[in-house]
């Protein structure tokens, strides 16, 4: 039986790995910085990944170990810069150090739309120009290198904006958990301008299962990879949705200073190089999702 470590088990996508290697009995040790185990699983182990002499706990002789532990957000203080960086890069360091002993193993870390200088109705590819406008996507950039120079086999995904959720309640995070929040309390919808940023939107069973496929590829590892879906939608598309649905409407405002110098534009994954490499398909249409909630 193959076997993983999930770090940053406790969080949202970190949670769906978890719910999906149990999916494909692949045996895993989740862990997270909390003292328990939000899904309650017995074999849960509380790690902080900046300490290096609690991952030296863990027994790293697994197939997978993967890194989904870290900070997110769009904070660019001083106190950000340092607390972000000491998780989000010296903690993967951390990480990389402790699989570096091992043969065949693979580090599967989970990057960002955020890294892309966004271009206006052009799908990005994996070469496409970066940019970091924050100090998270400037994580995402740094921890994407140490990968790419390290000597531990790896894949990289980059997430555009997820949705949904198969394992509890809430109905989904981030953007589209925004819409909804509001919507279900009968409160209009709010979005920045004239709505018109794109984005790709992914389920998180196609965004799970995508990844759990490439597990087994060899020509998967030392791979980056966009995950891609059929809904490259604007802002303003899925709010009227949203909006439709729960019978509010959708209001425009302007931007605020802050949020318009971290705004990336358009980001559209062309998620071919993955698509060609698992044969998979997306199983989730957002507009079926919302209709279904």
């Amino acid at each position: 039986m193959k076997k993983a470590i999930v770090f940053g088990a406790n969080g949202y996508l970190g949670r769906h790995i978890a719910y999906f290697l149990k999916q494909h009995n692949i045996e895993f040790v989740p862990t997270a910085k909390s003292e328990t185990s939000i899904d309650n699983y017995s074999n849960y182990q509380q790690i902080d990944i900046t300490n290096k002499a609690e991952l030296q706990q863990l027994d790293f002789n697994v197939d997978y170990v993967f890194a989904f532990a870290g900070l997110t957000g769009t904070g660019n203080s001083p106190e950000d810069i340092e607390k972000f960086t000491k998780v989000n890069e010296q903690g993967l360091t951390n990480i990389i150090e402790c699989c570096e002993r091992i043969n065949d193993l693979r580090i599967v870390f989970p990057s960002t739309r955020l890294v892309y200088k966004g271009i206006e109705n052009i799908p990005l590819i994996e070469d496409s120009e970066k940019e970091s406008k924050t100090i998270y996507a400037k994580n995402k950039i740094a921890c994407e290198k140490l990968l790419t120079q390290s000597i531990v086999d790896y894949t990289i995904f980059r997430i555009c904006v997820p949705y949904g959720n198969l394992i509890d309640e809430t109905y989904s995070y981030g953007t589209i958990g925004f819409f909804i929040n509001r919507a279900v309390k009968g409160e209009n919808i709010t979005i920045y301008g004239d709505g018109n940023l794109k984005r790709t939107f992914t389920h998180v069973r196609d965004i799970s299962e995508s990844i759990i496929k490439t597990l087994e590829l060899d020509s998967a590892k030392n791979k980056v990879y966009n995950i891609g879906s059929n809904d490259n939608l604007s802002l303003l598309d899925v709010a009227t949705l949203v909006a439709k649905k729960y019978n509010v409407e959708v209001e425009f405002i302007e931007w605020p200073e802050a949020a318009l110098k971290i705004e990336s534009g358009d980001t559209i994954f062309d998620g071919s190089k993955l698509k060609e490499t698992i044969n998979y398909n997306s199983n989730v249409l957002l507009e079926d999702w919302i209709s279904s909630i």
